[in-house]
């Protein structure tokens, strides 16, 4: 049995999700233990339980100690199905970082996965939805994957409530995600939006307005396209996604509402950071780095960064190379041989 410590490196879930997840591919079982024992209150949440949970229902596996609070659980993994799968966190937990962990497996199916789970799909800490669909998705397309998004209902916090549908088809052939340039700037796009109670004050379209005015004058050959939209939601809420497609790759960046910010606030920060992530010359906006280290050490390849690796990111290469990986950092390049599968 393979050993985690649940406290090291960045000290959070995603060493759970990542652990689990990979236990489920590999076959390997696998105890956690000091579970988020890096955050000021340790154990597992509602939107770990329902990870695990999930990564085990479709690996009809065996968990020993999974319950809210729980500092240490053994997986026990059996074959990996195909199938629906429903989850409801229950609160305004991240449905992206539920996925995180149940994708990796799910892409190994035998046959489509359908997956629905309810939650937040615009909070604090975690992608956003709308990232999860343009970046993450078109991404991982690249290495031979196919995942289509139907339904998406927006969660905010503290409510929750969203709900996300997807269906994940059976991987006929993957290949290695070789990334060494970014290439030329082709457009960037994005998803302004809001509470339906929000619109009186205009302030998807406010944030919109702002996002654009800042890419015009930082990137003014981008052809550039920016939706609005309003929700019905069970708590009021607002944010805005944008993402830059070029010739190798797709680069995002996002930003949340909150009382008292302005929503002009809301669109320059996202706008800003989006730009940050294209002068820097990466492959992969930091958020993505942090996510697509799994994938890379399944599928090989390699990509570049910035030169900054983020600490979840230096985590997820020590776990997934626990279970017989080799992603190495050489200099601002990932690289990865790929995971033999039986």
């Amino acid at each position: 049995m393979i050993e985690i410590d649940g406290s090291a490196g960045e000290g959070g879930g995603q060493v759970l999700r990542t652990s689990v997840a990979f236990s489920a591919l590999t076959g390997k079982p696998v105890r956690v233990y000091s579970i988020r024992g890096g955050r000021d209150v340790p154990g597992i949440k509602a939107q770990h339980l329902c990870a695990v949970s999930a990564v085990a229902e479709i690996s009809d596996a065996q968990v020993k100690g999974l319950s809210i609070g729980s500092r240490e659980i053994e997986f026990y993994p059996g074959v990996i199905r195909s199938g629906n799968i429903s989850i409801d966190v229950g609160t305004a937990g991240s449905v992206t970082l539920v996925l995180q962990a149940l994708m990796i497996p799910a892409l190994h199916a035998p046959g489509d996965v359908a997956i629905r789970i309810r939650g937040g799909t615009d909070v604090k800490w975690s992608p956003p939805a709308d990232y999860f669909r343009h970046v993450t998705i078109p991404l991982l397309a690249k290495m031979g994957y196919r995942v289509d998004v139907g339904r998406l209902e927006r969660g905010y916090y503290p409510a929750g409530g969203g709900r996300i549908d997807i269906v994940v088809e059976p991987v006929k052939k993957i290949a290695p995600l070789c990334i060494k340039e970014a290439g030329k700037l082709l457009s960037v796009k994005g998803v302004s939006h809001a509470h339906s109670c929000l619109g009186k004050a205009r302030v998807a379209e406010r944030c919109a307005k702002e996002a654009r005015k800042v890419l015009f004058e930082r990137l003014p050959s981008a052809n550039t396209a920016i939706a609005d939209e309003y929700v019905d939601a069970l708590s009021y809420g607002s944010g805005i996604t944008l993402y830059a497609e070029t010739e190798n790759t797709i680069l995002g960046a996002d930003a949340l509402g909150e009382k008292g910010k302005r929503a002009e606030d809301v669109g320059r920060e996202a706008a800003l950071r989006l730009v940050e992530e294209i002068d820097s010359k990466t492959t992969l906006d930091r958020q993505m780095i942090d996510q697509i280290i799994p994938y890379i050490a399944i599928v090989g390849g390699s990509v570049r960064t910035s030169g900054n690796l983020s600490m979840h990111g230096r985590t997820n290469i020590d776990v997934v190379n626990r279970f017989g990986c080799d992603v190495k950092v050489l200099g601002d390049m990932i690289t990865a041989q790929g995971l033999s599968l039986k």
